[in-house]
């Protein structure tokens, strides 16, 4: 397992994280072909795939995540942050992703993207070939 290291600086943010993934992948002898297997151990953090190729598309998954799931609402967790666990179960704390040729395969305009919900932190994401 590989640990790599993702610092936000938002409350709400979406980091692509595909060429980090990608160039761990081209480092690691035994990652030609097989599974990359990627797990955020927080419980306020999740991991999506989506289009990397607009920047308006991460901002909009964010303003509506944002809009349905409001931060202030009548939460009964003490910590405050009801809404990042909220978000990070709908989005999910991981992916599975087919390697080919030490890289992703991802389509076209897909990358991968670390999803934090509350912010800014320096998070873990788990990163397992298969």
């Amino acid at each position: 397992m590989i640990n790599l290291t993702v610092k936000t600086k938002s409350r709400t943010e979406l980091v692509d994280i595909t060429t980090d993934v990608n160039h761990l992948l081209a480092t690691a002898d035994e990652a030609d072909k097989g599974l990359c297997h990627i797990f955020v151990p927080h419980t306020t953090a999740g991991i999506t795939i989506n289009e990397n190729a607009d920047p308006t598309v991460p901002r909009d998954i964010l303003k509506v995540l944002n809009t349905i799931i409001p931060w202030d609402a009548d939460y009964q967790h003490l910590e405050g942050n009801s809404a990042a666990h909220i978000k990070a179960s709908l989005v999910g704390a991981s992916q599975n992703i087919a390697i080919e040729n030490q890289r992703l395969v991802l389509g076209r305009w897909q990358g991968l993207f670390f999803c934090e919900f509350d912010g800014p932190r320096t998070r873990t994401v788990q990163i397992r070939f298969i």
